[in-house]
Order: structure tokens, then sequence, then C-alpha cells
């Protein structure tokens, strides 16, 4: 099934790195792109404008949290997501799989779906693939997500069949549910663990259903860098060459350069926005932490290389004391850093794909960071 207004074109390849496009009816997001993750209907601590100065041309937002609280119907009601956060631009939903997953003894699974407790007050919901479908449409998602089972890591070889299995009929439920409307689109996930074959077995029921992007989910569960690399490795190549690639809940600055030489376009992360509220700053020298006292009395910025707010018009010694007053404002400063850091990173590998010199901006970025609280010369 095509919808032209929905589209994925690579302009440019470095090894399996590709520079691309996708056209939405919200946009076009310019690939490899970071999507800020705006769970409940806002990036916290950012205005929907100061996210887009940051660089994000997508923002993520989630099926479990906004069926809750504010509740579909409600933000139907109220023209849709990108009206109600006044953000027009694309925006993914999350299915809600992973977090409903992660309700453990509140929450039981079986062939039709889950049925849950609210972590909020308890009260009893059921989601299915249709369902799913049906709120990520309410919202008025650019880009919604097939309903799947994140399998729990470590798993065997048997569990993770079973878990990835289940996925996969539910991924023809999510297609046949889902409403086409012209410039939006479905993405399918991948599941199958660190297993070779069972994610092969997925990337093909998948691709046989037919879907406008494909994820890979049931990583950065746990199972360490180099195993997420290596699954990617093989699962990569797997997948169609014009459809896009979404590496779900990803990542470290280093996880992004690692997945985009292996092939992923996509990435969303609560990482920078989280650490900023919990002072830490990511920079081209590694993290940052602005709760230590060193800073107390530096009057350089964070990053005199950075074009944000927080390292044009405040040194650390102001930073240090807003985290230590536990202002807000040490917060919203962090949190906008992080996030123009991790927009800059995905532009300057755009850049290095388009000339093809990936390879040497890998090397400059990781002979430059080192583990640990570090400070610029």
């Amino acid at each position: 099934m095509t919808n032209p207004e929905f589209k994925f074109s690579v302009s440019a390849t470095d090894g399996a790195a590709r520079r691309g496009t996708l056209k939405t009816g919200h946009g076009d997001i310019r690939t490899p792109a970071f999507m800020p993750v705006g769970t409940a209907a806002t990036v916290k601590g950012m205005t929907p404008e100061a996210v887009r100065e940051t660089g994000a041309d997508i923002l993520l937002g989630n099926t479990y949290h906004l069926m809750l609280r504010p509740g579909a119907d409600r933000v139907q009601r109220l023209g849709g997501l990108h009206k109600f956060m006044n953000w027009e631009r694309p925006i993914l939903t999350d299915s809600g799989g992973f977090q409903v997953m992660s309700l453990n003894e509140l929450r039981k699974i079986d062939e039709n779906g889950v049925t849950f407790k609210s972590h909020i007050d308890g009260k009893r919901f059921e989601l299915t693939p249709e369902r799913s479908m049906e709120i990520q449409n309410q919202l008025d998602a650019t880009i919604t997500m097939a309903f799947d089972e994140c399998t729990p890591f470590p798993a065997d070889a048997d569990l993770a069949a079973t878990s990835m299995r289940r996925s996969m009929r539910w991924a023809k439920r999510s297609r046949d549910a889902f409403e086409v409307r012209k410039g939006y689109g479905l993405f399918g996930i991948v599941q199958g663990s660190i297993y070779e074959d069972l994610r092969l077995e997925s990337v093909g029921d998948l691709t046989g259903i037919g879907f406008d992007g494909y994820a890979v989910g049931g990583l950065a569960v746990g199972e360490g860098q180099e195993e997420m690399f290596r699954t990617l490795e093989f699962t990569s190549p797997a997948l169609p060459n014009d459809k896009p690639r979404y590496l779900m809940g990803v990542g470290k600055p280093d996880d992004l350069v690692g997945a985009v030489m292996r092939g992923i376009d996509m990435f969303d992360c609560v990482l920078p926005t989280r650490s900023g509220r919990n002072a830490q700053a990511f920079t081209r020298f590694g993290t940052v932490n602005m709760r230590n006292a060193r800073h107390a009395d530096d009057s350089r910025p964070l990053d005199d290389l950075c074009g944000c707010p927080a390292c044009r018009n405040y040194c650390r010694g102001y930073l240090h004391h807003l985290v230590r007053a536990k202002e807000i404002l040490g917060s919203v400063l962090l949190t906008w850093h992080n996030l123009h850091y991790y927009q800059e990173l995905m532009a300057g590998m755009r850049s290095a794909i388009e000339q093809q010199r990936l390879a040497d901006f890998a090397l400059h970025f990781f002979a430059r960071r080192e583990e640990g609280d570090i400070d610029p010369a």
C-alpha cells in the first residue's frame, strides 16, 4: 500500500549509514533524526517553540499516558495532539505496549491484548491492537506504531519466540485496523530479542504485512551496547531500503553514532531531558555534572562551541547555583542545552554522510569523549 504524501527517500549513503528525508502530512523529517520525548504532550521543561529552535523536526508522544490523562477523547475534541500541544510538525506516538508491559503485576496479557490497572488511580483498562490504533488516530499521530509486546531481557529463545510471534499477530491486526490517510504512516516493530533467526523471522513477517516504516524494538532493555550493535548488524540490512528504520528508546550519544553507522534513521530517548533535570549536561567532551562544587566559581560557558541559550548567556557558576538552589530555570537551561546538543550531533552526522566522511566524524567524536565528569580544557 503506497501513500505518496508519506514517503521516505535516501539522498546519500556512507557505508550502511543513510541520509534521508521522510515526507509526511505535517512536514519533512531530516534523517538521521532524534525525536525529543513528549510523553504527556509536553517535552518537560520546554515550550514547543524552544524545542523547534533546537532543530527537532518531530516529537514523540505516548499512547498509554495520554489515554489515561487527559484521555484520547478529550484530545480529539480539542483538535488533536498537534493543536493541543501547539506542535504542527510531525508527531510519532508509541503504541503503549512498552509502558503496559512494564506494569508487571498490574497487567495481564493474552492473545486479545493486555488488561491493566492505571498507575494513576487503579482503574482497569484493556489495550488491544485495534484499540491502540483507534487511540493513536484520535490523537492524530502522524506516525502510528503497531501494538506489540516488548520482550523482556534476558529471555531464552523459546520465550523470545513466543513473544515475538504474538507481536507479529498483533502487527497484522494493527495494520488491518489502521485508518489510511494521506500523509500519515504506520510503523511495524521488529522483535526477537538478541536471536538472529527470530529477528529475521520477524522482519519477514512484517515486510509481508507491509508497513510505512520499521522499528527495531526490544533493545536498550539491559543487553548492553555491544549486544545491541551486534543485533543491529544482522537486523538493519534485512529491512527494506526504501523505508525508514527506527531504533526505539535509544539512547546515549555514542549509541546514536554507532547505530547510524549500522543503518538506523530515527531515534527517541528520555535521556537528554531527564539528564537535564538531574543536573547532567552532554558536551562534546563527555558528561558534566553541574552539581559539583568545582563549578561554583567557573566563569566559562558550559561548552564554548555550543550556541544554545545556556551556553550563550550564562556561565557554569550560574548554572551550578541554579542547580544547587533547586531553581526551575536550572532544569530548563540544562534540558535546552542537552536537546540542542543531540540535534547538533544528528545534524553533524547528516552532513558527514553527505560528504562521505562519517568514519572520520565518528573517529573524532569518540576521540574527544571520555567517561565521567570531564571539563573542556
